[in-house]
């Protein structure tokens, strides 16, 4: 059973900009902590990725009852139930989550700048959610902001400038109407244990068996994995509803965050933030 729940909440600071932050409280309350102690089905959407790796890695640990779904590549077969599944088929996201039956839903898949993928996939799983009665947890990004703003809480609006944020924008718009429950955590750059596409990307540049560049004019807020993870299952074993902005405490260029792997791994286990009271 879950504790009284309360993560250190920073005001209103995911980021592409410099980031100061304010303190303030989140608290699971009473009817969310009932929620929260009661067992359930999880369903992860995407959990043979870097995220959902992890979010069933620490379910496994608890032994959470999980299962989860894939594209192409299998997870782990010890970790969860798997099903193959295609969001872009809004018959079969239906299919998959009635066979499965879970109380709840994390969809943490991300198709880059395929609108397809990114905004249709996300609206097709949260239609089948709405209807069938489902918890969902929709996962987001920073990249709905241009970084013309030096803070920004969950009462900005997007104003994205990449293909990628435009998707992700109106898969927020587009699940916030369609589940009005629904908690949508906005995260910033994933990283840990060496394993992400940044991390990679770094140590090979470092190493000198890749060439490339890390921008300086990228400004993100690096979250560890096993953070992130963390607070994804808070949300999601409670009742919470609205924008929550999920992110590490430092702004950081990618080429600033580049030149500490020459030296560690900074941000190994810092904690995350849950950002922000739900709006």
């Amino acid at each position: 059973m879950l504790a009284v729940l309360a993560v250190l909440a920073v005001l209103a600071v995911i980021a592409v900009g410099m980031v100061r932050a304010r303190g303030s409280r989140f608290a699971i309350g009473p009817r969310q902590r009932a929620s929260a102690c009661c067992g359930m089905k999880v369903l992860i959407i995407g959990g043979s990725g870097f995220l959902g790796t992890e979010l069933l890695r620490k379910a496994c640990a608890k032994r959470w009852d999980t299962a989860a779904t894939f594209h192409s590549c299998l997870g782990d077969p010890t970790a969860a139930a798997w099903h193959q599944l295609d969001i872009r088929d809004p018959v079969r996201v239906e299919a998959v989550l009635t066979a499965v039956a879970p109380r709840a839903v994390i969809d943490v898949t991300s198709g880059g700048a395929d609108w397809k993928v990114t905004a249709d996939g996300s609206i097709h799983i949260a239609m089948a959610t709405a209807k069938l009665g489902i918890r969902l947890v929709h996962v987001s990004s920073d990249a709905v902001f241009s970084g013309s703003r030096v803070y920004y809480d969950e009462t900005c609006a997007p104003d994205p400038v990449t293909p990628y944020g435009a998707a992700k924008a109106a898969a927020e718009t587009a699940v916030r109407l369609l589940c009005p429950d629904v908690a949508v955590a906005r995260t910033s750059l994933i990283i840990g244990n060496g394993q992400s596409g940044h991390e990679r990307l770094a140590h090979a540049l470092i190493a000198g068996t890749r060439e490339g560049v890390l921008f300086t004019d990228d400004v993100r807020c690096p979250v560890h994995v096993e953070d992130l993870a963390a607070a994804l299952w808070e949300l999601t074993r409670s009742d919470a509803a609205g924008l929550f902005h999920l992110a590490g405490p430092d702004a950081l260029s990618r080429y600033d965050l580049g030149r500490r792997y020459r030296v560690t791994d900074p941000y190994r286990r810092f904690w995350l933030h849950l950002l922000g009271p739900p709006t």
